[in-house]
C-alpha cells in the first residue's frame, strides 16, 4: 500500500513526498482508513512508529473542505507535554504545506496575547496542553463546543502526570457527537476506562505491543559506582563516534551537575528539563536540531516529545524508576530504520529496576563493567571486544532455557538474607 491508496487529496501527498515519507507505517495503514471514514479510534503504538502522521494526514483531509470561526476550532489536539505539542503542531504544518489551514498551538511559557490574536482570525485546529487550553477557556477566548474531531495523544502519559481531571472537564464542554481518536503507548485497565467516557463504539488497533522494544537498538547495562558516575559517563562518550545523544537523567539537579561537567570537558550540551521556561526550552531543542549542540541532557519531559533526526546513541545516566520510561527513552534512537545505541549506568541499587525493566520488555540486557573494557583506543567498538564475545557466548547458553525469575523472589532474598529455594536445587548431571 502507498499514499495515494489511502485517498488523500493532491496538496497532501505532496507535501508527504516533499517530507520524505515512502510509504505509510504499519499504524497509518490500519488508523487512517478508519479516521477518514469518521470512526472513533481507540491505538496502541509506541514511539517512532509513525503515530503522529497517522492522525495529522486524515485530519488535514477531512478539514480540508469547510470554513473556520473566529474562536470556534474545529478540531482539537490534546498533548501532555509542551515538547509533544510543538512536535504535533510542527508535523501538522508539514502536511498543511500546499492547504490552507490555520492551525493554533497552545502551551504555557508563552504569551497569550499572542495566542489570543491567532484565536480571534480562526482556526481549524488547536493543538494544546490541557492546562494552557482550560486558562483560554475561563479566559473567555476560546470555545470548543464546534469542535467535530478530538485527539488525544499519549493518554497513558496523561495519566501519569494527572491531567485526566483536566480532560475531564474538557470533555464536558466538547459536543457529544464527534469524532474522537485516541491513542496510547499502553492498553492499561486505567486508559481503557477514561477511554470508555470518551469514546462511542471505536475500532481498536494495536501495533508493536508496547512492551518491545526496536530491534535496531543494541542495549547495554555498564556497572559503577555512585562516586563514579561522571567520571563513568565520560567514559562511555568515549567508546563510539556519535553523531547526537541524549543523556537522560532522573532528577533535574544532576542535569545541570553533568552540563557544567561536559562544558568542563569541551563537550557541547544543552539542558531539557521541567524548571526551564519555554523560551530556554524551545532554543536547547533548536540548538540540539541544527546541530549547534550534539548532546542533550534531559529529565523525562522530554522523553516522549522529541524527535530528532539521525540521533545514534542514548545515555541513562540513571536506571529509570518506571520501567515503560525506559522503553521511551531509548526508542528515541533506532528509528527509520537506522542502528542505535543505549548505555545505562546502574549500581547495587538499582537491581530491582533492572528486573523490572526485563521482565517488562522480555529481554535480557548485557550487563558489562567498564573496567572490563579496553579503552586504550578512545572510540573502542564494543561489538568488536572480547568482553562482548564471551557474553554473546553466555547469552546463547541462557537462550535455550532462560526463565525471569519473579521480582518477588530477588526481594524477599534481598530483605530477608535467606537463600531462595530455587538456589538449594542441586543440578541434575
Amino acid at each position: 500500500m502507498n499514499f495515494n491508496e489511502l485517498g488523500f487529496c493532491k496538496e497532501i501527498i505532496s507535501a508527504i513526498k516533499e517530507k520524505g515519507y515512502e510509504n505509510p507505517t504499519e499504524i497509518q495503514k490500519k488508523a487512517i482508513p478508519h479516521i477518514l471514514m469518521g470512526r472513533d479510534l481507540l491505538g496502541c503504538a509506541q514511539t517512532g512508529t509513525g503515530k503522529t502522521g497517522s492522525f495529522v494526514m486524515p485530519l488535514a483531509e477531512i478539514l480540508n473542505s469547510g470554513k473556520s470561526k473566529s474562536r470556534m476550532p474545529r478540531s482539537l489536539i490534546l498533548a501532555p507535554t509542551r515538547e509533544l505539542a510543538m512536535q504535533v503542531s510542527e508535523e501538522f504544518n508539514f502536511i498543511n504545506k500546499f492547504l490552507k489551514l490555520q492551525m493554533a498551538l497552545l502551551i504555557g511559557g508563552v504569551s497569550f496575547t499572542d495566542q489570543d490574536n491567532k484565536l480571534a482570525k480562526g482556526v481549524d485546529v488547536l493543538v494544546a496542553t490541557p492546562g494552557r487550553l482550560l486558562d483560554h477557556i475561563e479566559r473567555g477566548k476560546v470555545i470548543i463546543k464546534d469542535v467535530k474531531i478530538l485527539i488525544i495523544d499519549e493518554a497513558d502519559r496523561m495519566l501519569d502526570m494527572g491531567f485526566i481531571p483536566d480532560i475531564i472537564k474538557i470533555n464536558k464542554l466538547l459536543p457529544r457527537i464527534r469524532q474522537t481518536l485516541f491513542f496510547s503507548a499502553t492498553l492499561s485497565k486505567e486508559v481503557r476506562d477514561i477511554g470508555k467516557n470518551l469514546l462511542i463504539n471505536p475500532k481498536e488497533i494495536t501495533v508493536n505491543p508496547y512492551a518491545s522494544t526496536s530491534e535496531n537498538i543494541d542495549s547495554y547495562f555498564f556497572q559503577t559506582q555512585s562516586k563514579n558516575k561522571l567520571d563513568d559517563l565520560k567514559t562511555l562518550l568515549n567508546i563510539d563516534l556519535f553523531k547526537s545523544a541524549v543523556i537522560f537523567c532522573n532528577k533535574k539537579n544532576d542535569i545541570n551537575k553533568i552540563n557544567t561537567f561536559l562544558k568542563k570537558n569541551n563537550y557541547k550540551t544543552v539542558c531539557l528539563h521541567g524548571d526551564m521556561n519555554q523560551s530556554s526550552r524551545t532554543n536547547s531543542l533548536e540548538e540540539f536540531k541544527n546541530k549547534s549542540a550534539d548532546i542533550l541532557i534531559a529529565s523525562d519531559v522530554a522523553a516522549r516529545g522529541i524527535d530528532i533526526k539521525d540521533l545514534s546513541h542514548v545515555f541513562n545516566y540513571d536506571v529509570p524508576n518506571n520501567p515503560e520510561d525506559y522503553v521511551h527513552r531509548i526508542g528515541r534512537t533506532g528509528r527509520a530504520g537506522k542502528k542505535g545505541v543505549a548505555y545505562t549506568i546502574f549500581n547495587d541499587n538499582d537491581r530491582k529496576n533492572i528486573l523490572l525493566i526485563e521482565k517488562l520488555i522480555k529481554k535480557r540486557i548485557k550487563r558489562l563493567n567498564l573496567e572490563d573494557v579496553n579503552f586504550k583506543n578512545n572510540n573502542i567498538n564494543i561489538k568488536g571486544s572480547k568482553l562482548k564475545m564471551k557474553s554473546d557466548k553466555e547469552d546463547l547458553k541462557q537462550k535455550q532455557k532462560f526463565t525471569f525469575l519473579p521480582v518477588e523472589n530477588f526481594l524477599n532474598f534481598k530483605e530477608s538474607g535467606q537463600i531462595p529455594d530455587f538456589l538449594n536445587k542441586k543440578k541434575s548431571i
